[in-house]
Parts: C-alpha cells; sequence; structure tokens
C-alpha cells in the first residue's frame, strides 16, 4: 500500500490546507485509515461505523482485538448520537475541558457503532480532541472517527508524523503532518457510568483538575493495586516500550549514576533518561534531557519522542529517574511504568 503524506503548516494558505483535509477525509469514507494530530499524541482513525475500516485500524497496528478504541468527534452535540445516559457531572467537565484530552467513558447509544470499536462492550470512550485539523478532519468525514495511537501496538506512541512514518509507512493509506503535539501523553480516559467518576487512564487533564469541577473523582483500582485487570482502551498490554529495557531509579542522581556504572562494569551499553536538573550530574553511553523537573508538562510532551531516540541508538539498557506521582507526573509515571514493565530499584 502506497501511504499518502499531506503536510499542513500555518505558512500554507487556506484553500491548500482545505485540499489536503478533503483528500485525507476522502479515504476516510472509503473505508482506509488515516493518521492525523491531535494535542495528545497522533491517531490512527477510521470510520467508527464500519467494520471493515475498524480492522485496518487493529491490522495496520498489530493490535489485540479485545482491547477497544477511543471515539473521536468534532462538535458537542455528536455525542448524543453515540451514547446515552449522560450524568449532570459530564455536561460540566465539558463546558470546561472540551475540546481537549479528556475521554468520557459512557452507554453506547443503539447497535450503529462497529462492534469492533467498544471489543463487545455496552460502553465506549468519546472525546473532542483540541486540534484544528483533528477537528477539521472529522467534520469533512462527517463521520465519527475510532482512533488509537497511530504506532505498532507496544511501542512509544508518536508525537511526530515521522514517528507514524516509521511504524506505518506502507500499512495504513494516509498520514496528515500537523507537525509535533502539545500534551505528549494520551488523554484522561474517566469512567462516567456511576454517580463518581473514575480515572481508568491518567493523562493530559489531571484528578485536581477534574476535582475543582465535580468534587470527589476515584481512581480505577486497577492503576494502584495490582490483580486488577484495567477497564481503559490503551491500557489492557505492554505498552511505550522502546528496544532496549527500561528500569525506573526511584532515588537521587547519585544512586542513578551508581546504577550506570553497575551496568557498565557488566559489559553493558547504557543509556539514561534524565531531565535538564539531570544532566551535569549523570554520564552514560547516552544521557537525554526529558523536559524538566520544574515542569512535569514538558517532560510529558517530549516523553515518547525521547523513548524512541533511544531506539536510534546500540545501548543495551535505559535507566529512567522517576518522577513524582503528582498532577501530570500520574500520567508520566503510568507511562513509563508500563514502558518499564514496572521495573523499578529503590535507592
Amino acid at each position: 500500500m502506497n501511504t499518502k503524506i499531506w503536510t499542513v503548516d500555518d505558512s500554507e494558505n487556506l484553500s491548500t490546507s482545505y485540499s489536503h483535509i478533503s483528500q485525507a477525509a476522502k479515504l476516510l469514507t472509503e473505508n482506509e485509515v488515516v493518521a492525523f494530530p491531535t494535542e495528545t499524541v497522533y491517531g490512527l482513525g477510521a470510520n467508527a461505523y464500519s467494520d471493515e475500516a475498524v480492522q485496518k485500524i487493529f491490522a495496520a497496528k498489530g493490535r489485540p482485538a479485545d482491547n477497544p478504541l477511543i471515539v473521536h468527534i468534532a462538535s458537542k452535540k455528536s455525542l448524543d448520537d453515540i451514547v446515552t445516559n449522560i450524568p449532570d457531572y459530564v455536561y460540566k467537565l465539558i463546558d470546561e475541558f472540551w475540546p481537549g484530552p479528556l475521554t468520557f467513558i459512557l452507554p453506547k447509544k443503539g447497535e450503529r457503532l462497529s462492534k469492533l470499536v467498544t471489543a463487545g462492550l455496552n460502553t465506549v470512550g468519546v472525546r473532542m480532541p483540541d486540534h484544528q485539523l483533528a477537528l477539521a478532519l472529522i467534520k469533512e468525514a462527517n463521520v465519527p472517527i475510532a482512533a488509537p495511537s497511530a504506532n505498532r501496538s507496544g511501542k512509544p506512541s508518536p508525537t511526530l508524523a515521522s514517528h507514524v512514518y516509521h511504524d506505518l509507512n506502507g500499512k495504513i493509506g494516509g498520514i496528515v503532518d500537523g507537525g509535533p503535539t502539545g500534551v505528549g501523553v494520551e488523554s484522561t480516559v474517566l469512567d462516567c457510568t456511576t454517580n463518581i467518576p473514575a480515572i481508568l487512564r491518567p493523562g493530559g487533564i489531571t484528578k485536581e483538575q477534574l476535582e475543582k469541577i465535580v468534587g470527589e473523582v476515584s481512581v480505577d483500582k486497577a492503576l494502584v493495586e495490582e490483580g486488577h485487570a484495567p477497564k481503559s482502551p490503551g491500557m489492557k498490554y505492554t505498552h511505550y516500550s522502546p528496544n532496549a529495557p527500561v528500569i525506573i531509579a526511584n532515588g537521587n542522581y547519585s544512586f542513578i549514576q551508581k546504577l550506570v556504572n553497575e551496568y557498565k562494569e557488566a559489559g553493558k551499553s547504557v543509556g539514561v533518561l534524565t531531565t535538564s536538573e539531570g544532566i551535569p550530574y549523570l554520564q552514560a553511553d547516552k544521557v537525554i534531557a526529558c523536559g524538566s523537573r520544574d515542569d512535569l508538562r514538558t517532560v510529558a510532551t517530549e516523553l515518547y519522542d525521547t523513548l524512541r531516540t533511544f531506539d536510534e541508538t546500540d545501548i543495551d539498557i535505559i535507566i529512567s529517574e522517576s518522577f513524582p506521582k503528582s498532577g501530570v507526573g500520574e500520567a508520566i509515571m503510568n507511562r513509563l511504568l508500563k514502558a518499564a514493565g514496572n521495573r523499578v530499584v529503590e535507592e
């Protein structure tokens, strides 16, 4: 398959941009899959009403079919076409955070959605992305778009079109290149089928932000206790993993350097994922600054690109510093722990 690439940037005139979006939307209406940017990561989109189209997402990604997908819409009105029994607190959150990186899990409405989207469940995740290209594409296609991250299953999510091309060239119909994404980690997934909403996946909207609007918000037990099956799209299987194994070092920079030295003495080539603050204190075969500890949102933005950069080296192991589990740090540590297979070394 020839993967078409449409590059859309601020320097292009409106008619050129519309032509690109129109071509990409036409592929979607023909039940092909198209990657596109959102404010979180690049998504791999397909017509959410078509079994044929949605199946192509799973085939391109190598994604297990029992892993549900999030449906993307371009207007609040479209929500009523897809879900039912919407609690009042959802509308409060919509007013505050949509468009944005917040996905609601709600009872699906009718049988029009492909059962592949919901993995046979009676609920579906829905969000409205905060990205003009994504919204324009959905509006032009005139159907809800099912879209997981546009990467091979298990690999770090793509925050650049080049990441998508690396993973999926020849496997999908096209890529809308809208430059780098902003938030860097996927949307927060909120179960809204109960009186008290529950976070199933931490993401770009924090627990603290949600509670300011609706009061108490719980956290799914699968995020805090072992032995509980996760309920959220994108959280059931190993994710975000670079080629080299990842170990999270929970300690100061001296402790991280000690671990590096031990692996070096054992003949390993070592990479270190740190922040700008850690660069002066750490030496290894490859040391990469992933944002700043003073602003964890910069870490979230750069996390997946940093993990992918390690794949361009020949290192044997990646040692990552750990981050506070508060605010967006909860999402960062969630992704790092998945990438590391929960391998943590304590000081």
